[in-house]
C-alpha cells in the first residue's frame, strides 16, 4: 500500500470527505484543511508530496495559496474546483498549479490525475540526485549533459529553440504548461502576439518526435491554455 502523504485542501464536506475515502482506499495518507491558512501551515510543516486546492476557500482565494506555496515549494498543485472558464484555468496555472480539475469529476479521472503528479515527483527526485542524468520516456531520450536528443536511439535534429521547449516540457512531465508560462520561459515574453509562433514551433517539434505527428502521444494540446508532456510507457 502506498503510504504517500496527501494535502486536501476543501471547506465542502462532502467533497472532502469523498476525496479523503478515495485517498484511503487506495493506501493514500491525508491531511484536511479547510482554509487557505490552515493548507499554508499544513504544506510548511507536514511537507506533503501533492496538494489537492479548491479555489474557493473562506478565508482567501486559492491562486493565493498556490502563489504562496511556489515561494518555498515545488510540489505539485492540482486544482479541483467549480470554476470551469479557461480563464480561471489559466490564471491558476500561470500562478503555479500543475493541473486542474473541474467538479463535478469521476474518480477515476481524479486518480489518474494524481499518478500523473506522484510520476512527476519521483522523476525530480531521481534528477535532483543526478543532474547529469537522461531523461528518459518511451522511446524519447534527452541526453543533459550533450544536449542530444534521441527517439529509438536514432539521434534527431532540434533547433536551439525546439530544444529549448522539449527540455522545458520534459522537466515538467505531467503538469500543464500555459501558453504564458511557455513564452516566458523561452523567449522572455508574454506577448499574445506571440502565441502562433509558438504553435509553429510545437507542430515542428511533434514531427520530429512524434510517431505520428497528428496523433500526439508525448506533446498534449490543452485548447486554450497550454501544453503537457505525457508519461508514455516504453514499448
Amino acid at each position: 500500500m502506498d503510504k504517500t502523504k496527501i494535502l486536501v485542501v476543501e471547506d465542502d464536506f462532502p467533497i472532502r470527505n469523498l476525496i479523503c475515502m478515495t485517498l484511503e482506499t487506495q493506501g493514500y495518507q491525508h491531511l484536511e484543511a479547510r482554509t487557505g491558512e490552515e493548507a499554508v501551515r499544513l504544506a510548511a510543516s507536514d511537507k506533503p508530496k501533492v496538494m489537492l486546492l479548491d479555489l474557493g476557500l473562506p478565508d482567501m482565494d486559492g491562486v493565493e495559496i498556490i502563489k504562496r506555496v511556489r515561494t518555498w515549494s515545488s510540489m505539485p498543485i492540482i486544482v479541483i474546483s467549480a470554476r470551469s472558464e479557461d480563464a480561471d484555468k489559466v490564471e491558476a496555472l500561470d500562478a503555479g498549479a500543475d493541473d486542474y480539475l473541474t467538479k463535478p469529476f469521476s474518480v477515476e479521472e481524479f486518480l489518474a490525475r494524481l499518478r500523473v503528479a506522484l510520476r512527476r515527483v519521483r522523476s525530480l527526485e531521481e534528477y535532483q540526485q543526478d543532474e547529469n542524468s537522461r531523461y528518459m520516456n518511451g522511446a524519447l531520450t534527452i541526453n543533459y549533459a550533450a544536449a542530444c536528443v534521441y527517439v529509438n536511439d536514432k539521434p534527431v535534429h532540434l533547433t536551439p529553440i525546439e530544444y529549448k521547449l522539449l527540455c522545458l516540457l520534459a522537466r515538467n512531465t505531467g503538469k500543464v504548461l500555459t501558453h504564458n508560462y511557455i513564452l516566458k520561459e523561452i523567449w522572455g515574453s508574454t506577448l499574445a502576439s506571440d502565441t502562433p509562433s509558438l504553435r509553429v514551433f510545437m507542430a515542428a517539434l511533434r514531427k520530429k518526435i512524434e510517431p505520428v505527428p497528428s496523433q500526439p502521444r508525448y506533446i498534449q494540446t490543452h485548447i486554450g491554455v497550454g501544453y503537457r508532456m505525457m508519461r508514455v510507457e516504453q514499448e
